[in-house]
């Protein structure tokens, strides 16, 4: 099969499609043929030799599939050959072909397209993971996700539309703002001329927030702890700021009885994640299929410009999920 290979740990120049053994579905595994997949930050951590795959994971690039199937293991009951299904796969997505097993893949909404069903696994699984099983979401709570127009920001702004949270907040730079109110959002802040704590305080009388969805770690944490009500959760997803904290008072921890939760999705289980797809199947199916949410794709590349789709992500230009297209 054809698949996109990384030459040599580095930038998006680096890869390049070619010749790759076809995967063999396992017992509880299904064969897809990819119609479409969708970028990742951990796509171009990954190309660039800083967060290798699981173990047993294929070491191609890509996290989210959407196609066909075209073959069956020998234990598979759920899927018949022809059915369009959709799913988080622990890499191995930017090829021609993927194994997925069987209970990850989930039934393409009829109204939905290849490249529409591409854009969810990753940021839907990992929004709904935030907030509800880490986050505890209860309705009436205030919310806050940085990077709101994100893939992950524009799933997680929706959820907590569906789950009756009391205001959520965002942060997006400028020309960002309206897509995260379209969604939903009753507030966006502009973090680029803004200071998102003294904004949060004027918003909420001083009382703060409930949950916060963070990507950006240390230059944030302070004023998260700070933009936190009592019994508040800050829920760290990334650390595209940094790591290390130069000063911090942990007083407010104690005080505000506060939780700091850090949390990846690849590395979990096979068990957990297939836990976690079930009730997202459940929560998301019908509301797709009714346009209650929907994914928000920004762009779509042909797969043979996997390259320039990199470069477009790294250069922060994206609203949304960025797709390939798999011909």
């Amino acid at each position: 099969m054809k698949a996109v290979l990384v030459e040599k740990a580095g930038g998006p120049e680096n890869m390049r499609i070619g010749n790759y053994p076809n995967p063999e579905p396992q017992a509880q595994e299904i064969l897809v043929r990819v119609a479409a997949t969708a970028l990742n930050r951990a796509d171009t951590l990954q190309r660039q030799g800083k967060y290798p795959p699981p173990p047993g994971a294929s070491p191609i690039l890509g996290l989210e599939i959407a196609g066909e199937v075209v073959e069956l293991g020998s234990k598979v009951t759920q899927w018949q050959l022809g059915d369009k299904v959709f799913g988080l796969v622990p890499g191995g997505a930017y090829a021609e072909y993927a194994v997925i097993h069987e209970n990850m893949a989930m039934l393409i909404p009829e109204r939905l397209s290849f490249q529409e069903a591409a854009a969810i696994p990753e940021v839907f699984l990992t929004a709904y993971q935030s907030l509800v099983w880490l986050g505890n979401i209860q309705a009436g709570e205030q919310v806050l996700i940085h990077a709101a127009a994100s893939g992950v920001g524009t799933a997680a702004i929706q959820i907590a539309r569906e789950l009756g949270a009391g205001k959520v907040l965002a942060t997006a730079s400028g020309n960002k703002h309206q897509i995260c109110y379209d969604l939903g959002a009753d507030k966006v802040i502009d973090y680029q001329h803004e200071d998102f704590a003294e904004v949060i305080q004027a918003y909420t009388q001083n009382q703060g927030v409930d949950i916060i969805l963070d990507f950006i770690a240390a230059p944030y944490f302070q004023k998260n702890i700070q933009s936190l009500n009592r019994d508040g959760r800050l829920i760290i997803l990334a650390l595209m700021g940094g790591t290390q904290l130069a000063d911090f008072n942990l007083a407010p921890l104690l005080l505000k009885r506060l939780q700091v939760i850090g949390s990846t999705l690849r590395s979990r289980s096979l068990e957990y994640q297939i836990r976690l797809t079930k009730v997202l199947e459940k929560f998301i199916l019908p509301k797709l299929q009714e346009g209650r949410i929907k994914p928000i794709i920004d762009s779509v590349y042909p797969w043979t410009q996997v390259s320039e789709a990199h470069t477009y992500m790294e250069n922060n230009r994206n609203l949304g999920k960025i797709i390939l297209e798999i011909d």
